[in-house]
């Protein structure tokens, strides 16, 4: 085929194949196949015959409809053909027989022409069969006839694959005259390769992309393709996302086994000089991707060009500037790691690290976050960089307040890096005790005190302590200049230079316990941000905090135990997404490994003490709140059955043991801990009534009031109507006698509050024993003893203040247990009806039910019974409390006040007559009351009030509002508590107050301001409250002289964060707006800008009249005056 014209038939198939032949299509291919394979067997340069050629083209031209068999034929003839003819042109190129080689060259190009058409058709074949696989991929078919397996067309390529590198091997300037035509040859690898890689799945197959690799590497080395693969790997960089760190990794295959590091440079020269938008999100993308991924591959090449990369710095796009921070991270990690440190290293090292210092300052928060991410992975290094570590440490915890959670949860990550990587484990372990270092420095500095003195005179006065260098140099002049002394000076100086080597190395150990103090130190401020973090919005970044407390924890930060105490709070965190599972999994996941995970040696019976004591000392120094949270813990794993029978069975034999070496610490805490398991499980108290007996209730308990109250807690947790005691039951009697106990203890009222609890919880007729304890305590109270029974006086004071303490509890608890009879009856009935029908429903709706009687009767006992029948007991108190209360200078005990104030609240609570009769008097005490815990209980009971009996205390609310600015900031934490609840239960209607609330935003005290916080954050999610209440808020807060206007402004913007409807932002506006003209003050003014200012109203109007400004317009005579 003499007419062969590659770079025409190269033009021709890529513009329109279909115009290369014009033979008609075989009507058997298998036939025709056939005899072209017969023909190219005998002699491969058979291929030149048109005929032979045309037909393997018009096979081509309808390869997808060729037979599998036939296409695996011809791909097989074509890739073979063209190994055979390489062979033979190596044989030809070898003799030197140049009259051959124009025939040869042919030949080949023929060959290679139909090959890298048959790369073409066999990857059109594999995307074909992909996207039939995708859209079928629920049905299972089998391989259709024509179709190739995606495995067998993976082997036909590498199989073309290295035939192109056989080819290109050969010494291809003896055939080629002319750069241009050897080109064109080459270009049909090259593109072969280029149309492979451009397959994802093909790039995913390590030894496909192997072989493109090959062919590129030989084709760019030896074949002068450099220039074409720059244009070519920018073009696929730019279109193709998937190949941005393939042409990275062939970058380095080129340069390492190939020695051409040219090309990487050009192309790196290239996208120094590209320049994004700051709106194209994909452009930049691929880019920053190769950057990074060629900067771990080949960092010597990045380095030499960094310079130029540098540019990107400035880019508008963050993409990439997010790519120079990285490259910049993985260049210090090259540097780090070299054999030989030179001082160039080093200087390098400290610029790119001055970059990453610079780049947490960027606008862009993924831009931060990326340079804490680069610093992160330094941290894992060997090399500790210690003399910028605690640059690094502080700016980090600059980062915690960043507005970013993004970059504050990487802050986080990076801190907690910091600490597991600390330089200061070499002397004495890991650990992170401040005390324990600073012991050490104290030592350290009062040796050198010590030995400072023994230096000759001379010595000391030349001593410098911060230069190490003319320290030495001294003393040695000092033993050159005595060299004439005799033997007893020589040997001084000998000791002499002892003495100093000591001192330096002491100075050294100085310095290193200073800098670990430094940044133990740093450590303790971090916690005390990422403690705060513990409630933030994002989980993730909760996540993160609770993962820093526990590694914090296992360094022994001291810091760290607030903060895993503060985390048992998130127990409580709302379960209704799936964010706030996972902050309770993560939890529980975290106290396991902090508690309840023992050291691998121990045995089954070593790990359960281990565990049975680290729950114990979950109680020391515990709160209410932190008890409240750690019993809800233990509840999710008793559900989750992670809690052992073995663990349980150790804290019961420290409750009971009888061993002096036991502390009250000790027993009281696994009491409490039984008690919450308990609360899933009561038959752990069940179980081990007598233990209890013996013991919360028995010896100890009666010199350790704190623990028979547990004890009376854990006896709490029997719930079961089935496990109700008789009233002669020794557990019930017990706790009568401790009722009856006289103790001047004040640990004994809280006592005696579980007692009576237990009391009413266990016993069937828990009124009976009250009853009794009442009767007793009476006679105690009233009697008049001339000579007392015991050594020890009794206080007629004291036993009047636990009588009264009594009496308004066991009040309370009667109301309650009628209630529950009261629920239990409708429950019963309710399942009555279920079963008997709905037969009587309309005599019911006429004649009333047997329920509403049953009510009726439980309402009149308490309002005309309970306080009120002469043949009851508490009406006989009732005015005798009132009258404690209302003579508190004929009363004057102190605690007498306060249980009898107390006593007069929980009466309130039971009748609403008795409320109505002595409301004047609790509030009077309120107001004048100079006791915080008196004003305490007060607020309480008004909230307990208000929900008893509404419309008693709705028209004296402000009494309670005027509490949360209490001289006391206990009684303001309880008034704000109490209001919080009434209002978002609905129990009190808001006239006008929340202006009263809101000033509890900027309290000093952070608790207020908190629980202020999460009051308005829940309000908000109530009916448009805020955005009603907005105006009222404005115009208290406004009028209030005493609020800063900082604080006015903060408190404002928070506020303003919940109107989020454009509607109220706009209905809100106007109304502020039309006050301006009323405006008398620029104070007034000022204000009101400021909150329109906050609102994203859009309206022209109103911002005319901002920007006009304050007018200030007086009377006539007044401006004529002036």
């Amino acid at each position: 085929m003499d007419g062969f014209s590659l770079s025409e038939y190269l033009t021709a198939y890529l513009s329109d194949p279909n115009s290369l032949t014009s033979a008609d299509y075989v009507e058997d291919p298998n036939d025709a196949l056939d005899a072209v394979i017969d023909a190219v067997a005998v002699d491969s340069a058979a291929l030149a015959d048109g005929n032979n050629f045309e037909t393997l083209e018009s096979m081509l031209l309808n390869f997808p409809n060729l037979s599998s068999k036939c296409k695996a034929k011809l791909s097989d003839l074509v890739i073979s053909g063209l190994s055979a003819q390489a062979d033979t042109t190596q044989q030809l190129i070898e003799s030197d027989e140049h009259e051959l080689f124009g025939q040869q060259r042919q030949l080949l190009e023929m060959y290679s022409f139909l090959i890298q058409w048959i790369v073409s058709a066999l990857e059109n074949c594999k995307a074909q069969a992909s996207q039939g696989s995708s859209k079928s991929r629920s049905k299972s078919k089998p391989t259709s006839e024509g179709n190739l397996e995606p495995k067998a067309i993976v082997e036909l390529l590498q199989s073309a694959l290295d035939v192109m590198c056989k080819v290109q091997r050969l010494k291809l300037s003896k055939l080629f005259v002319t750069t241009s035509e050897r080109d064109v040859f080459i270009s049909l690898y090259t593109r072969s390769a280029y149309l492979v890689l451009e397959n994802e799945q093909n790039v995913k197959n390590v030894t496909l992309k192997m072989h493109v690799f090959k062919v590129l590497c030989i084709a760019i080395k030896h074949n002068g393709h450099g220039f074409g693969a720059q244009t070519s790997l920018l073009q696929n960089l730019t279109y193709y996302d998937h190949l941005s760190e393939t042409i990275a990794e062939f970058l380095q295959i080129l340069y390492e086994q190939y020695d051409y590091p040219q090309l990487a440079d050009e192309i790196l020269r290239e996208l120094s000089n590209k320049e994004f938008n700051s709106n194209d999100s994909k452009g930049p993308k691929p880019v920053a991707s190769f950057l990074v991924r060629f900067s771990e591959l080949a960092p010597q090449l990045v380095m030499q060009k960094m310079t130029l990369l540098a540019k990107h710095l400035d880019s508008e796009s963050y993409t990439l500037r997010c790519a120079i921070i990285e490259v910049c991270g993985n260049l210090i990690s090259d540097l780090s790691r070299q054999e030989e440190t030179l001082e160039t290293h080093k200087t390098q090292i400290n610029s790119f690290l001055d970059v990453l210092e610079e780049r947490l300052l960027d606008v862009n928060p993924f831009c931060r976050s990326k340079t804490i991410q680069a610093l992160s992975k330094l941290c894992d290094l060997e090399t500790k960089f210690t003399q910028r570590r605690q640059q690094v440490t502080d700016l980090a915890i600059q980062s915690l307040e960043d507005k970013s959670s993004y970059v504050r949860r990487h802050a986080i990550k990076l801190l907690a890096r910091l600490i597991s990587t600390h330089p200061f484990s070499l002397l004495h372990g890991g650990q992170l005790s401040l005390r324990e270092w600073a012991d050490r420095l104290d030592k350290v500095n009062a040796e050198l005190t010590n030995r400072l003195p023994s230096l000759e005179p001379i010595a000391m006065e030349n001593y410098n302590p911060d230069d190490l260098s003319k320290f030495g140099d001294n003393l040695l002049t000092s033993a050159t200049d005595s060299e004439k002394a005799d033997s007893n000076v020589t040997v001084e100086n000998a000791e002499q230079n002892v003495n100093v080597d000591a001192i330096n190395r002491l100075r050294l150990t100085k310095q290193y316990y200073t800098e670990a103090l430094t940044f133990i130190n740093s450590l303790h401020k971090a916690t005390e941000t990422i403690c705060l973090l513990l409630s933030a919005k994002n989980k993730t970044e909760v996540i993160e905090a609770m993962d820093f407390l526990v590694i914090a924890d296992a360094y022994k930060l001291d810091t760290s135990k607030t903060g895993i105490r503060k985390m048992l709070h998130l127990i409580w965190t709302k379960a209704n997404s799936d964010e706030g599972k996972g902050v309770q999994i993560h939890l529980v996941e975290c106290y396991k490994s902090l508690f309840f995970t023992a050291p691998e040696q121990f045995s089954e019976g070593d790990s359960s003490t281990y565990i049975a004591r680290n729950l114990i000392s979950l109680t020391y120094g515990a709160t209410a709140a932190e008890l409240t949270s750690l019993e809800r813990l233990l509840y999710v794993m008793m559900k989750n059955k992670q809690m052992s029978d073995l663990v349980i069975q150790k804290l019961w034999q420290t409750y009971g043991a009888q061993q002096r070496d036991i502390s009250k610490a000790q027993r009281r805490g696994s009491i409490i801990i039984l008690g919450m398991l308990a609360a899933y499980d009561s038959g752990i108290m069940v179980r081990e009534l007598e233990t209890l007996f013996h013991v919360g209730l028995g010896v100890h308990g009666k010199h350790d009031f704190v623990l028979a109250r547990y004890t009376c807690v854990a006896l709490q947790r029997i719930t079961s109507a089935a496990q109700k005691l008789p009233n002669d039951h020794p557990i019930l009697q017990r706790l009568v006698s401790v009722l009856e106990t006289y103790s001047e203890n004040r640990e004994w009222y809280a006592l005696a509050e579980q007692a009576v609890n237990a009391v009413y919880g266990l016993g069937k007729r828990p009124d009976l024993l009250c009853a009794d304890v009442i009767r007793h305590l009476t006679r105690v109270a009233f009697t008049v003893r001339d000579s007392p029974a015991s050594n020890e006086p009794m206080s007629t004071t004291c036993a009047l203040s636990q009588l009264i303490f009594l009496i308004g509890h066991i009040a309370i608890k009667q109301i309650v247990h009628m209630e529950a009879y009261e629920n239990e009856f409708k429950r019963r009935k309710a399942g009555a009806e279920k079963v008997v029908g709905s037969a009587k429903d309309e005599m019911d709706l006429i004649t009333g039910t047997s329920e509403d009687d049953f009510t009726d009767a439980i309402n009149h006992i308490r309002e005309r019974e309970l306080l009120y029948d002469d043949m009851a007991l508490l009406p006989r108190f009732g005015k005798l409390v009132a009258e404690i209360c209302s003579d508190n200078l004929k009363y004057n005990d102190p605690q007498l006040q306060v249980s009898a104030t107390l006593c007069l609240a929980k009466l309130m609570c039971v009748s609403s007559s008795y409320c109505e009769q002595n409301l004047p008097l609790l509030l009077t005490i309120l107001e004048k009351s100079r006791d915080p815990v008196t004003r305490s209980n007060i607020v309480i009971a008004l909230g307990d009030i208000a929900v008893c009996f509404n419309h008693v205390i709705d028209e004296n609310t402000e009494f309670l509002y005027r509490r949360l600015h209490d001289a006391d900031s206990i009684v303001q934490r309880t008034c704000l508590m109490t209001l919080t609840f009434l209002i978002l239960a609905g129990q009190v209607k808001v006239k006008g107050q929340l202006g009263e609330m809101a000033k509890c935003l900027e309290d000093s005290d952070k608790s207020i301001s908190d629980l202020a916080k999460m009051f308005f954050t829940e309000l908000a999610h109530k009916d448009n409250a805020i955005y009603n209440g907005y105006t009222d808020i404005f115009s208290t807060l406004s009028a209030d002289q005493s609020l800063e206007d900082d604080g006015l402004k903060r408190i404002l913007k928070f506020l303003s964060s919940f109107i989020e409807k454009e509607k109220h932002a706009k209905q809100l506006a106007e109304k502020l707006a039309a006050r301006l003209p009323r405006c008398e003050t620029e104070k007034e003014w000022n204000d009101v800008t400021y909150a329109l200012s906050l609102l994203p109203h859009k309206n022209d109007n109103i911002q005319k009249v901002v920007a006009d400004g304050f007018k200030v317009v007086g009377p006539a005579d007044v401006l004529v005056a002036s």
